[in-house]
């Protein structure tokens, strides 16, 4: 992809420019600590800022370090998690704490060179964590930059991601990589949105009411209080009518999922949460 340098250039500017009028003032963003990095980085998928933020601060009083977070139970984790919807990124979070705690010496900037070993992490996050904590001069490209190149540079939304990461490579400001992409995030997420652009991820979220999500997220917090069986399970989901069987086996097919994700285990006819 052949790209003008005054473009380039100018559009850096731009960038770079809007954020210094236009920065928001957000915790992680203080530290270089990978550890809260990271958190905030889970956290924040397919999740607001300001809902994140919450948990954010409570989650790093309670587990200040990967070890602490590592050694967790995992139910624990869980219920801290609630809330913040898609249950499998807090047990991923927590597997994967345990896996750099244990071998690689609660290194994570190491660990996440081998991020494929790491439950529930991608490059995108992988190289956001790296490039955040250590000014790193490399790119990362999320729904937000994705949506300012195809904007900016006028390209078609089927534009392939390896077109987008070489763009963004020759748009990086070298030794400014942190703030660049800081910008970035900020100029996205609350200037050039898609609804002003038009432009769509790649992809969307399903809506949650009366989906399978919503009812994982009310099997996993009534397992968090108290074991249960089937029946005691479907009064839980659906208090205030009766089930016909095509219900009972969506929960039934919902806590065999649960199952071979692990978040859940059955002994008898009990389910409770798997420790």
């Amino acid at each position: 992809m052949k790209i003008d340098k005054k473009k380039v250039s100018s559009f850096q500017n731009k960038i770079l420019s809007f954020y210094q009028e236009n920065k928001r003032d957000l915790p992680w963003r203080k530290t270089t600590n990978p550890y809260p990095i990271l958190l905030s980085e889970i956290m924040l998928q397919q999740t607001q800022v300001s809902r994140g933020l919450q948990y954010y601060q409570r989650w790093t009083k309670k587990w200040p370090t990967i070890k602490d977070l590592a050694n967790a139970k995992r139910s624990d984790v869980l219920k801290e998690w609630m809330g913040l919807g898609y249950n499998s990124r807090a047990i991923n979070l927590h597997k994967t704490a345990q896996i750099i705690t244990q071998q690689y010496n609660q290194d994570i900037i190491k660990a996440l060179e081998h991020f494929k070993e790491l439950p529930g992490i991608g490059p995108y996050t992988a190289q956001a964590v790296t490039i955040f904590s250590t000014n790193k001069d490399e790119v990362t490209v999320d729904t937000n930059v994705r949506r300012i190149l195809i904007h900016e540079f006028d390209l078609q939304e089927s534009v392939s991601d390896k077109e987008l990461w070489e763009l963004a490579e020759k748009c990086l400001p070298k030794g400014k990589s942190r703030d660049w992409h800081n910008a970035l995030m900020d100029y996205g997420a609350t200037f050039l949105t898609a609804r002003k652009t038009g432009i769509k991820p790649k992809t969307q979220q399903s809506k949650f009411e009366g989906s399978d999500r919503q009812i994982r997220a009310k099997i996993v917090r009534f397992l968090l209080r108290e074991k249960a069986d089937v029946e005691q399970i479907e009064k839980e989901v659906h208090p205030q009518r009766a089930l016909d069987n095509s219900q009972t086996d969506r929960i039934k097919a919902i806590l065999d999922k649960l199952q071979k994700e692990k978040i859940i285990e059955k002994k008898g006819a009990q389910y409770s949460i798997n420790e």
